[in-house]
């Protein structure tokens, strides 16, 4: 990590965008999503989260390509604010796998890191076939913002890995070929636990990376995650009854942290 880099932070809230203008499901106003993504975020902050990311959850069906101009644009406004309302370090996660388009917002508004993902190999997902191209994130990144972190999934929820079913060779290929700064291990979907033989495996695999949880993660199963990976990143927990669509609670938000804290 360079000097400049903003230390990656151990515990990550998510900000689940509603559907955004021009998406299928749109139905708010851009004053009224940023609105929800604004109380949001001031949960989490105040709940004692180390971190956020925002991504356009919303907006499913998703692209497997590159995600709309407008959708480009509407992030960008609600994320600079976002990061201008909390000095949290700020993640951006375009959906389904515009690894660029995060770069470019990440380098406008001022955000930490991105989240891809499939960095690196093929991946069968509802979208269709996703191919990783390190090779071009990388050289966006250099170009764009170096000094943005790049988390990357492997074996990503929602999907299946084509071109490596061994999930330590593909941790290995994300962090070291693909180079990204920290592994992602998930459930199948959004909200399951992972795989704790999983975590194992990647931490193993990848000793000198951060390996995050994306999923799944309890109150009740916190302490032990953590005591095997470096951090996780927590949506579904946070919400009542696990609803994505619900605001952040802030008393679910405050059990997680003091689960964490004990």
């Amino acid at each position: 990590m360079s000097e400049t880099q903003t230390p990656l932070p151990k515990l990550i809230g998510m900000v689940h965008l509603p559907a955004l203008p021009g998406s299928p499901g749109s139905v708010l106003s851009l004053d009224d999503i940023f609105g929800h993504a604004m109380r949001d975020a001031q949960t989490l902050t105040a709940a004692g989260f180390g971190g956020i990311i925002v991504e356009n959850f919303g907006d499913a069906p998703f692209t497997s390509g590159a995600i709309a101009p407008e959708t480009v644009a509407a992030m960008a406004v609600i994320i600079r604010e976002i990061c201008k309302e909390t000095k949290l370090p700020i993640g951006v996660n375009c959906l389904r796998n515009d690894a660029r388009s995060a770069l470019g917002i990440a380098a406008a508004v001022g955000a930490a890191f991105i989240r891809v993902n499939v960095l690196t190999g093929v991946a069968a997902t509802d979208q269709g076939m996703i191919e990783g191209d390190a090779h071009q994130t990388l050289r966006d990144r250099a170009a764009l913002c170096p000094n943005v972190r790049i988390l990357a999934d492997v074996h990503v929820k929602h999907a299946i890995c084509v071109n490596q079913p061994d999930i330590a060779l593909a941790a290995e290929e994300t962090a070291y070929r693909g180079q990204a700064d920290a592994i992602i291990v998930s459930g199948s979907t959004t909200g399951r636990a992972v795989d704790q033989e999983d975590l194992t495996r990647v931490k193993g695999a990848v000793p000198d990376k951060l390996v995050y949880i994306g999923s799944g993660a309890t109150k009740e199963t916190i302490a032990k995650l953590l005591s095997m990976v470096d951090g996780a990143i927590v949506g579904s927990a946070l919400k009542p009854n696990g609803d994505i669509r619900k605001p952040v609670d802030r008393a679910l938000a405050d059990a997680f942290i003091a689960a964490v804290r004990k």
